[in-house]
């Protein structure tokens, strides 16, 4: 197969996307599927090993293929007989259930459900086209385009002292690929970091492939970090950096005092430790404008990363980070990476901070994802009762539940699957054993009329799953 004969109007990862769906739909039912690796796929397809990793990112993003440290990447086919085990790693169990027809897949955090705006770009990409033809535009900009990377710039920039410049930001082809760049630059193989927890299970995933030692610093239930524990961390630990979200963190949906964002800006200053702000969810704040750390601390010993996907939908995968540091490094890594980026969607999103109307749609898709979560909290004590705790999430499309008594979560996540409904236990956001009487419930739902049984069979397997 070749990729040259395809439509004009596709893109060529669109293709590589679809030739892996295929694959992955010929295996047979129940065997682990390994996939080809990006350099023989981009032999047998003719395109450029970027683009095969672009498709590959899209498709573990939806839960199709999943990476194996040294391996390459995998797929699990769907399960004869509809059926997911109860062994192997539960990541794995999760997306290949959620992938499944016809369950009802509770277990996301996709804001972008909502409110997204594919049909902008899209209508926005026809007009760009017609102003840069295909002829006119450059070959490969490694770190993404100008207009995008200005716009970013522009829109981090607070003050003469708080600034960003275009040079700043560099954009890769989606989150995953822009923190492997990060692990390198940083060099934090074999390094100590502190992350807080719950933390997503991309980045908990990323740094242990990369041989990190990871020290969770944990949300207490009222809402504070430990800065005690931090400052011991910091005074005893070799850390090399620490990782928090630059406002609300999820999914554990909580934001800092300012008392509190105070005091940890003035300890990462007494002890001179880099801060890499996770700054996916910076935006969705429900109490708007949320003040950011990047605001309080040293500039010079700061790194921001994001993505456009939790804002934009899924048309806007790419992920991008700033920092006024390392710039030699960074350039040389990205051009090593080659990610080769669709110039013409990233001038499309830069339009849409140019014009401010991403500002109308972040106003929008805030107060959308706010009401979505007052009526699940709404469903959630009408279903479960005092079968759950949990606090109003600040921020994104989640609920960061407890069960009030002690139960095998993992036997109740197998019970749901046998229902079809899929959620995602706590155990998945840390790396030490933390949260196994959590789970992660989405609330981005649409109304769908199932949602009330799937909280009734949730309700049915917590009670099932106690273990005192």
């Amino acid at each position: 197969m070749t990729l040259r004969g395809e439509r004009q109007a596709d893109f060529a990862y669109q293709a590589v996307y679809r030739y892996v769906i295929s694959l992955i739909n010929e295996s047979s039912p129940g065997v682990r599927v390994k996939l080809p690796s990006l350099r023989q796929l981009a032999g047998r397809l003719s395109v450029s090993i970027s683009t095969i990793q672009y498709a590959y990112s899209l498709l573990e993003k939806e839960g199709r293929v999943y990476s194996v440290a040294k391996s390459g990447y995998y797929a699990w086919p769907l399960v004869a007989g509809g059926q997911v085990g109860a062994g192997g790693d539960l990541l794995d169990r999760l997306y290949a259930a959620a992938r499944r027809p016809g369950m009802a897949v509770l277990s996301g955090d996709e804001p972008a459900l909502l409110a997204s705006l594919d049909g902008t770009l899209l209508r926005l990409e026809r007009e760009l086209v017609r102003q840069y033809p295909r002829h006119l535009q450059p070959w490969s900009q490694a770190c993404g385009v100008w207009e995008l990377r200005a716009a970013l710039a522009a829109r981090y920039t607070t003050s003469p002292t708080r600034c960003w410049h275009a040079d700043d930001v560099y954009i890769g082809a989606d989150l995953r690929g822009v923190l492997d760049i990060l692990i390198d630059v940083l060099g934090l193989r074999g390094t100590t970091v502190v992350v807080e927890s719950p933390c997503d299970w991309l980045i908990l995933r990323l740094l242990q492939d990369a041989g990190v030692h990871i020290i969770e610093l944990c949300w207490t239930p009222q809402g504070r970090l430990d800065l005690a524990r931090l400052r011991q961390l910091l005074r005893d630990e070799p850390v090399h950096l620490v990782l928090l979200s630059s406002s609300v963190s999820l999914p554990a949906g909580m934001a800092m005092s300012t008392q509190d964002r105070g005091e940890l800006a003035q300890l990462l200053d007494e002890y001179g430790c880099w801060l890499l702000e996770n700054d996916t969810f910076g935006d969705l704040s429900f109490k708007w404008p949320q003040a950011s750390l990047r605001e309080l601390v040293n500039p010079e010993r700061l790194i921001v990363f994001s993505s456009f996907e939790k804002i934009l939908g899924s048309e806007a995968p790419y992920g991008y980070l700033l920092s006024r540091d390392m710039g030699s490094e960074l350039q040389r890594q990205f051009l090593l990476r080659s990610f080769r980026l669709s110039s013409i969607r990233q001038r499309a999103i830069a339009r849409l901070f140019q014009s401010g109307r991403i500002d109308q749609h972040l106003s929008t898709l805030r107060q959308l994802l706010q009401e979505q979560a007052l009526e699940m909290s709404v469903r959630l004590e009408q279903h479960l009762g005092a079968q759950v705790s949990f606090r109003m999430p600040a921020a994104g499309a989640t609920f960061w539940l407890a069960s009030t008594h002690a139960v095998d979560m993992r036997e109740v996540f197998q019970r749901l699957l046998a229902q079809q409904v899929v959620v995602a236990p706590g155990e998945l956001f840390s790396v030490c054993g933390l949260h196994h009487q959590y789970f992660r419930l989405s609330h981005t739902f649409h109304g769908q009329p199932s949602l009330d049984l799937a909280l009734t069979a949730l309700s049915d397997a917590l009670r099932q799953a106690q273990t005192a």
